[in-house]
């Protein structure tokens, strides 16, 4: 039996880099997957994907700022595959600006995909959820992708960091309003460092800017030099701890968060 057999996870995000991967890593383990996201045609290339793998999976455009768009997706999961179990709410924005150089309209897009979006998942998602978790031993299960930046403090991404800071919190204060109303609904967060994905070259992008310079080449071995594992993280690393938190196997974690960093934040 594989780990998320018979689950049904509806995942925002999902085209690419870490959604992507644990897309595919969920459906691998036995789950249905709902993939959600503002780029249709990855989108419908990773569920191709998926399918071609023998897994189950269906696309469906999610802008997390819109309720409209979460109740769809809430909808696709239960006519599909008949219920939701697993909510991650992936999707994020990274703007490499600080608090004296971003612009308004920058930070509330910031605000709106870090943080509104994940409230939004979480509290259209949450019927549905409850009603699943009646049946489940371990109850049903939300994964929130936060950030070692939401863990500590940012000297070069502060705003970024804030944002992850209310999800880290936000994973916290909703285990406990749902564990005080009897939902038997699980919500953990995650925390990578910096991984090898698109937003993760946007870091290096930010890095190099502040210096002055177009390379990103020294950007990226200053963060290397800082892993004490040697190595940056891929998105493999995250859907695997992603897929735990998801999993039966992480039945008795609540409100905690996984920090996956390869041992930035151990120092």
């Amino acid at each position: 039996m594989s780990r998320l057999d018979g689950k049904i996870a509806l995942i925002s995000g999902a085209a690419s880099g870490i959604g992507r991967e644990t897309a595919a890593l969920m459906a691998k383990a036995g789950a249905k997957v709902v993939v959600g996201d503002v780029s249709d045609e990855r989108g419908q290339q990773t569920v191709g994907a998926i399918n071609a793998a023998d897994g189950q999976s269906e696309y469906v455009h999610l802008d997390v700022t819109k309720q409209e768009d979460w109740t769809a997706a809430v909808n696709l999961a239960i006519s599909k595959f008949g219920k939701l179990d697993i909510l991650v709410n992936n999707a994020g924005v990274f703007i490499g600006k600080g608090i004296e150089e971003i612009s308004l309209d920058e930070w509330s897009r910031l605000v709106a995909v870090n943080m509104t979006g994940v409230f939004l998942g979480t509290r259209i998602a949450v019927p549905a959820l409850r009603e699943s978790a009646k049946s489940s031993e371990h109850g049903s299960a939300i994964v929130n992708l936060a950030s070692i930046a939401g863990i500590v403090g940012s000297q070069l991404d502060p705003l970024y960091s804030m944002t992850k800071g209310g999800v880290t919190l936000f994973t916290k204060s909703a285990a406990l309003e749902f564990g005080r109303k009897g939902y038997r609904i699980r919500v953990n967060s995650i925390h990578p460092g910096v991984i090898l994905t698109e937003m993760g070259e946007q870091t290096f992008v930010a890095r190099a800017q502040r210096t002055g310079s177009n390379d990103t080449t020294t950007a990226r071995q200053i963060v290397t030099d800082s892993v004490p594992w040697g190595r940056m993280g891929v998105p493999m690393d995250i859907a695997k701890g992603i897929v735990f938190l998801a999993s039966d196997d992480a039945g008795y974690m609540n409100g905690a968060g996984l920090i996956v960093d390869g041992g930035m934040t151990a120092a």
